[in-house]
C-alpha cells in the first residue's frame, strides 16, 4: 500500500498531523493507498511558502511559465495510461470511462490553456489608460471526488500560467490523481512554493483555506451547500471566488427531432460516470402526448449500457463512489417511489455490500417532486411530460440550478429554445464540445467559469491605469 506525503515549498513532508485518510477502491472496497489528513498547520505552511513564491513568481516572464507549464502537460500525456489506472481505481470508474471522459478531453483542455495564455492580451490601451490583467495572488483550490484530473487541471493549470501560487486541497476520496500533477510539476522545475498539496478533509484543510487572511482567491468545484459555506468563510476578508457547483438540467425532445440520438446524449450523460456528473441531463422532457414512445426508446437504448469488471473496456458503467453515495442514491429511489413516480427502468439497490446502482428511470414525473429538483448524483433519470414547448421551456428553467442543459429538434425550432433556456450551457441536437469554450452556471450553480478565455481571466485582476 502507497502511503503519500504532502508537497509543500519545493518538498515532499510529512504532516503536522499524524493521522491519514484510507483510499478504497469502490468497485472491490480493498485500501489501495494512505494520504495525510493535514490540519491548519500545514495549510499555514503551505501558504506561507504560496506568498513568499509570489513575490518573485508573478513577474517571470510569460515565456518561463509557458515552457514550465508546457513540460507538465507532456509529462502528463506521456502517464496517460497510469492516470487512467488511477482514476479507475480511486474512483471505481471502469477504464473506458477513465480514458474517455476522465483523461484525453482534459489533457487536451491544458494544453489548449497553454495556447490561451499564450496568445492572451495582458495591456489593452483605452483612451486616457492601459487596462491590465495582473496575477491575483495565492489560490487556494478545492477540487470534488468525482472527477479527479478534470478538476485540478482547471485550476491550477490556468492559475500557474497566468503567474499566481496554489495551495491544492483535492478531495479526500479521490486524491492520487492529483500525485501525479504534482510529480510532474517538481519534474518541470518549478521554483519552490509556487505549486504546493496539502491533502486532508474539506472540514479541515478546506475550511483552513478558504477562512486563511493571505489567501487571495479560492476556486471550489462541490455540492452548492459546500460551496455557500465555503463562500461565507472566504468573504471574511472578501477573496476573489469561483465557484462551479451543482446542476439538475434537462433536455428537451421536441416534435420532428432524432429522438433517438437525442435519448442516447441523454443516458451518455446519467450512466457511464454512474450518473456522478454535475451536468449530466437527469431531466427528459418530452411531448405529453408522445411519452411512450419516449420511453420505448430509452428502455431499448438502456440495453446498451453494461456493468462489469472495471479492466474490460467494453463495460461502460461501475459503481458509486462510496456508501456514502450508494446509501443517498438509494433513498432517492425509494423517494422517487413515494411521490409517486412510475418506475420504467431498475430497481431499489440490494444493500448487499456493493456500491453498484442499476440506472433507474422514473416516469410521469411532476415538476414539484423532490426527484425531478433535487441533485441525486446517482445513474436516475427523470421524465417530466410537456403540452406545449413553452410549458417544455417553463419546465426546464423552473430550478434552482441553470448548469447544462439540451435540446432536440428542428434546427431552427431548438435553437430557439436554446437560447431562452437560463442556463450556462446547451447542447443543440448533435453539438459537440469544444475546448475553446466556458463552462459554467446561471443561478445557484455557481460563479464564474471554467475553461476557454473566460476560464483563464478568473485567474486574473483588471487594473486600470490612467497615464493621459
Amino acid at each position: 500500500m502507497e502511503i503519500r506525503k504532502l508537497f509543500i515549498d519545493g518538498e515532499w513532508v510529512d504532516s503536522q498531523s499524524d493521522a491519514y485518510i484510507e483510499i478504497e477502491n469502490p468497485a472491490t472496497h480493498e485500501i489501495i493507498a494512505k494520504v495525510p489528513r493535514g490540519n491548519e498547520k500545514d495549510v499555514d505552511r503551505a501558504v506561507e511558502a504560496a506568498r513568499k513564491a509570489f513575490e518573485t513568481w508573478q513577474y517571470t516572464p510569460l515565456e518561463t511559465r509557458l515552457d514550465l507549464m508546457g513540460k507538465v502537460v507532456e509529462g502528463l500525456k506521456s502517464r496517460r495510461q497510469e492516470l487512467i489506472e488511477t482514476i479507475t481505481k480511486e474512483l471505481g470508474s471502469p477504464y473506458k470511462v477513465s480514458a474517455e471522459v476522465h483523461t484525453d478531453p482534459f489533457l487536451l483542455e491544458a494544453s489548449h490553456y497553454v495556447k490561451v495564455a499564450s496568445e492572451f492580451t495582458y495591456e489593452q490601451r483605452r483612451q486616457t489608460s492601459v487596462v491590465r490583467r495582473e496575477p491575483v495572488g495565492v489560490v487556494g483550490g478545492l477540487t470534488p471526488w468525482n472527477f479527479p484530473l478534470e478538476q485540478i487541471e482547471k485550476k491550477v493549470v490556468p492559475a500557474l500560467l497566468a503567474g499566481n501560487c496554489v495551495v491544492l486541497k483535492p478531495s479526500q476520496f479521490t486524491p492520487l490523481t492529483a500525485y501525479i500533477l504534482t510529480e510532474e510539476i517538481e519534474k518541470a522545475g518549478y521554483p519552490h512554493g509556487v505549486f504546493n498539496l496539502v491533502t486532508g478533509r474539506g472540514g479541515e484543510v478546506g475550511n483552513a483555506l478558504a477562512s486563511h487572511k493571505d489567501v487571495d482567491m479560492i476556486s471550489f468545484t462541490g455540492s452548492t451547500d459546500a460551496g455557500r459555506e465555503v463562500a461565507r468563510k472566504a468573504l471574511v476578508n472578501i477573496k476573489k471566488l469561483a465557484l462551479e457547483l451543482g446542476g439538475k438540467s434537462a433536455a428537451i425532445l421536441l416534435k420532428g427531432g432524432d429522438w433517438e440520438g437525442g435519448i442516447r446524449t441523454v443516458l451518455d450523460t446519467v450512466v457511464p460516470n454512474a450518473g456522478q456528473t454535475c451536468n449530466a441531463l437527469t431531466r427528459l422532457l418530452v411531448p405529453e402526448d408522445e411519452l411512450s414512445r419516449a420511453e420505448a426508446i430509452i428502455l431499448n437504448e438502456l440495453k446498451d449500457y453494461t456493468y462489469g469488471p472495471s479492466d474490460d473496456w467494453t463495460v461502460s458503467q461501475g459503481p458509486l463512489s462510496s456508501r456514502k453515495q450508494f446509501d443517498r442514491v438509494r433513498k432517492y429511489i425509494e423517494l422517487g417511489l413515494e411521490e409517486g413516480a412510475r418506475m420504467i427502468a431498475g430497481t431499489i439497490p440490494e444493500d448487499n455490500g456493493s456500491y453498484y446502482v442499476e440506472p433507474v428511470v422514473f416516469s410521469d414525473v411532476k415538476r414539484d417532486m423532490r426527484i425531478a429538483q433535487e441533485e441525486i448524483f446517482g445513474p436516475v433519470l427523470v421524465v417530466l411530460p410537456y403540452r406545449t414547448v413553452e410549458e417544455a421551456v417553463e419546465i426546464a428553467n423552473d430550478s434552482i440550478y441553470g448548469l447544462a442543459g439540451a435540446v432536440f429538434g428542428t434546427e431552427e425550432e431548438a435553437n430557439k429554445v436554446a437560447r431562452q433556456m437560463k442556463t450556462g450551457t446547451v447542447y443543440v441536437n448533435a453539438g459537440q464540445w469544444d475546448v475553446a469554450s466556458p463552462f459554467g452556471g446561471y443561478k445557484q450553480s455557481g460563479l464564474g467559469r471554467e475553461g476557454g478565455v473566460e476560464g483563464y481571466e478568473e485567474f486574473l485582476e483588471v487594473k486600470t491605469i490612467y497615464d493621459r
